[in-house]
C-alpha cells in the first residue's frame, strides 16, 4: 500500500494550489496529487482555445513547479475513500493511505434533465477536459451555424471567439441581458452591444425548449415556440458541484449541493478539507450560502486549507465569497466585484451609488485611451464600500481586484477619498481624474444629501 501525508484529490486550479501550498509550508511532508486528466487545463483559458489561443496545447497548467517542490503526481481515478482506515482505493487498483485529505474535485456542465435532444450528435457542453475540448474543435470544422445557451461568462466568451473564427454564432438567454446575474443593467447592456456589433446574434429574455434534429442537431426550439436552425449546440448552463466521491465517504453536504466545510475549509470528516468548486461557499457580505464558482476563489480556499493542514492559524481562514469577476470582448473589458446595485437592494441593505466615467490615460489623446466608468455601492449608514462595476479597457481586470480589496478589508469611502496612488500617463489615469476615486467622491456627495 502506498502512503502519502496529504492527499489531494483533484488536480485542477485547487488541487494545483493546494498541493503547492501544502509542500511548501509543511517541506518535511509528503503530497500526492491523483487526478484523472493527463494535462489539465486552464480553467479561465478555456473559452479562448476556440480562437485566440487556438489550441487547447497552449492552455495548459504545466506541472513542472510541483514536481519541482517534490510532489507526487500521479493519473489515476480515485475511486473510494474510507475515512475511518484513512485510505483511498484507485480505478487502477492502488490503495493510498494517508494522515490528511484534500477533496478538490471541482464541478461539471449542468445539462437540465427535462431538455429533449442533448443526446443528438454536436450537442456541446463546455467539459474541463481537454481530451473532450479537443474533440468539439474537430467536430465543430465544416459546421457553420452555433447556437450557444445560456450568456454567463462562459456562454459569452466561447460566443466571441467562435464569431472571431467565422462561425454564424446566436447566443440565447433566458434573462432580459447577457451576463445579467452579474452586473447591472448599464454594465449589461454596454457588454452586449459590443458583443453584437463584433457579429454574435444575441437573443435575451427568451429559453430554448428542445434540441431538434433526428441523429445530429438540426435546430432549436425556442421557448416562444419559435425554430432556429444550427449545426451544432453549446449549453452553457452552469455547473454543479462535483460531491458524489465525498458524499458516499460520509462528508455532509449542504442545501446547494456542496460539500459543507469551516473558515478553515475542513470538511465534516476527520483530516479532510474541501476546496473549489465542490466546496462549500457562502457570500463574504450577506452569509448566505453561495453558488459561485471561480478559479480565484478557488485558488483563495486551496491556499487556506494549505496552511491550516497540520495546525490551525486564526488569520489564515476564509471569510466568504467576494464574487470578483471580469470579463473581455474585443478591447473592452467589464468587472465587478461583491454585490451589484441591484443585489444590493434586493437583500435589503440601503445603498447609496456613485458613479463617473474618466480616461484611463493622461492625457486622454494617446492612441491607447481608452474611457473608463467606475461605479460603487456604498452602505449608506456608514460608507463601507459593498461592491462596484467597472466597464473600460484591459485596465479594468486589475482595478475590479483592487475594489475587491476594498471590499474585503471593509474599507469606506473615506478611506478611497484619501488613498495613496501611483500614476504615469501611459498607465493610468489621471491622479487628479482617477475614477475610482471621483465615483467615491460622488457617492461621498450624495451621501451628504441623502
Amino acid at each position: 500500500m502506498l502512503h502519502t501525508d496529504v492527499l489531494i484529490i483533484g488536480g485542477s486550479a485547487a488541487g494545483f494550489v493546494a498541493a503547492g501550498t501544502a509542500k511548501s509550508n509543511n517541506p518535511d511532508k509528503t503530497v500526492m496529487v491523483v487526478r484523472k486528466e493527463e494535462k489539465v487545463m486552464i480553467p479561465c483559458g478555456i473559452p479562448y482555445i476556440f480562437g485566440t489561443v487556438g489550441t487547447s496545447d497552449k492552455n495548459i497548467l504545466p506541472d513542472g513547479g510541483l514536481e519541482k517542490m517534490g510532489v507526487d503526481i500521479r493519473i489515476d481515478e480515485i475511486a473510494s475513500v474510507d475515512v475511518e482506515k484513512k485510505t483511498a482505493a484507485t480505478v487502477g487498483g492502488e490503495t493510498i493511505g494517508y494522515d490528511k485529505l484534500v477533496f478538490a474535485t471541482g464541478s461539471q456542465p449542468v445539462v437540465p434533465k427535462w431538455l429533449k435532444g442533448t443526446e443528438l450528435k454536436n450537442v456541446y457542453t463546455i467539459l474541463k477536459n481537454k481530451s473532450y475540448l479537443d474533440e468539439l474543435q474537430r467536430q465543430l470544422v465544416g459546421l457553420k451555424k452555433v447556437v450557444l445557451v445560456g450568456a454567463g461568462f462562459i456562454g459569452v466568451e466561447v460566443a466571441d471567439e467562435l464569431n472571431k473564427q467565422g462561425y454564424d454564432v446566436t447566443i440565447v438567454e433566458i434573462l432580459p441581458r447577457i451576463l445579467g446575474l452579474a452586473f447591472d443593467d448599464e454594465f449589461a447592456a454596454a457588454m452586449s452591444e459590443q458583443l453584437t456589433a463584433r457579429g454574435v446574434k444575441v437573443l435575451t429574455d427568451i429559453g430554448i425548449k428542445e434540441v431538434l434534429g433526428e441523429g445530429k442537431v438540426s435546430g432549436v426550439l425556442l421557448s416562444n415556440g419559435e425554430t432556429m436552425e444550427a449545426d451544432a449546440v453549446v449549453l452553457s448552463l452552469g455547473y454543479k458541484p462535483n460531491t458524489e466521491l465525498a458524499e458516499k465517504a460520509g462528508a455532509e453536504i449542504n442545501t446547494a449541493g456542496f460539500i459543507v466545510t469551516d473558515q478553515y475549509k475542513r470538511a465534516s470528516l476527520k483530516d479532510c478539507f474541501a476546496v473549489g468548486d465542490c466546496s462549500e461557499k457562502r457570500d463574504f457580505l450577506t452569509g448566505k450560502l453561495s453558488r459561485i464558482m471561480l478559479a480565484s476563489t478557488s485558488c483563495a480556499e486551496a491556499r487556506v486549507a494549505g496552511l491550516n493542514l497540520f495546525s490551525l492559524s486564526t488569520i489564515c481562514t476564509f471569510r466568504g465569497t467576494i464574487g470578483i469577476y471580469s470579463t473581455c470582448i474585443g478591447e473592452t473589458a467589464c468587472g465587478v466585484a461583491g454585490l451589484n446595485e441591484v443585489t444590493a437592494r434586493a437583500e435589503g441593505f440601503d445603498v447609496v451609488t456613485g458613479s463617473f466615467t474618466g480616461v484611463d490615460t493622461h492625457p486622454g489623446c494617446l492612441d491607447c485611451s481608452q474611457k473608463q466608468t467606475v461605479k460603487l455601492i456604498v452602505s449608506k449608514g456608514n460608507g463601507v464600500i459593498l461592491g462596484g462595476e467597472a466597464l473600460g479597457g484591459r485596465s479594468v481586470g486589475e482595478l475590479i481586484n483592487v475594489i475587491g480589496f476594498a471590499i474585503q478589508n471593509s474599507m469606506t469611502i473615506n478611506d478611497l477619498l484619501v488613498a495613496q496612488i501611483g500614476t504615469h500617463p501611459l498607465l493610468t489615469a489621471s491622479p487628479a481624474g482617477y475614477p475610482l476615486i471621483k465615483a467615491a467622491e460622488v457617492v461621498a456627495k450624495a451621501m451628504k444629501h441623502a
